[in-house]
């Protein structure tokens, strides 16, 4: 209650500030002027089909990263060789920002939906990668001699066991991953999109409409919020055992 208490007084400060200070109201719209122009959006119902192609291009390009980069962590953790090569290749693109792939990717796969796809895999691969092979790196030898002790399969003791025990990590990655997922789709849609709130965002820049600028902004922070939300609440059902 307390925090919807404080946003109503943010919202009661911006309004107020915007009505006292003209200069302000011609580079940030009001508060009311966001609603209403949401109001219009919904009964349009194009935003909608903005939000839903940038949730689809998330989804598809964060899955994908979130099963490819999990399954070459456990291989790079569990065997050295594999890891040995992988891991300096992946320390070596990881700094690297996803826009700084745009231009890549839209020579390679041209505008639209496949050249977004990857840049959001791009953007989720890293965290999640990173994040797994600490947790796999970090099980105690004693595990692997038990292992061995009782003659475990190898895709036995990488699915049941190793895969468990790094699942808070990768739970962290994928929290992780999803922000860096949300963030990159918006920034592929704001150069090479015909639909999504990154391109509703740039396209309203153009049309001067600082109105739809800000409520893109805003509905970019609260679905980003219900995502992170979302595999939140995916990590307490599938680690009942882990309190928080």
């Amino acid at each position: 209650m307390r925090k919807i208490f404080f946003f109503i007084i943010l919202l009661a400060l911006w309004q107020v500030s915007a009505f006292f200070n003209h200069d302000i109201v011609n580079l940030i719209s009001k508060p009311t002027e966001i609603i209403l122009s949401l109001w219009q959006l919904v009964i349009e119902g194009t935003i909608f089909i903005d939000i839903l192609a940038s949730l689809q291009r998330v989804l598809v390009g964060f899955c994908s990263a979130a099963i490819i980069s999990v399954i070459l962590a456990l291989f790079s953790g569990y065997f050295k060789s594999f890891g040995y090569y992988l891991k300096p290749l992946v320390e070596i693109l990881r700094p690297i920002p996803p826009i700084a792939w745009i231009p890549i990717a839209i020579l390679l796969l041209g505008l639209g939906d496949p050249s977004a796809y990857f840049i959001v895999f791009i953007g989720a691969f890293f965290p999640i990668f990173t994040n797994t092979y600490f947790g796999v790196i970090s099980m105690p030898e004693i595990y692997k001699n038990v292992a061995r002790s009782f003659e475990i399969k190898n895709s036995i003791f990488l699915t049941k066991i190793l895969f468990f025990y790094s699942l808070p990590y990768i739970f962290t990655g994928l929290k992780i991953g999803i922000g860096m997922a949300w963030m990159s789709v918006i920034a592929a849609e704001l150069i090479g999109a015909q639909s999504g709130l990154g391109y509703f965002i740039q396209l309203n820049r153009l049309l001067l409409r600082m109105d739809n600028v800000i409520l893109g902004m805003i509905l970019i922070g609260l679905i980003g919020f219900l995502l992170s939300k979302t595999l939140s609440f995916a990590e307490k059902m599938a680690m009942p055992w882990v309190k928080k």
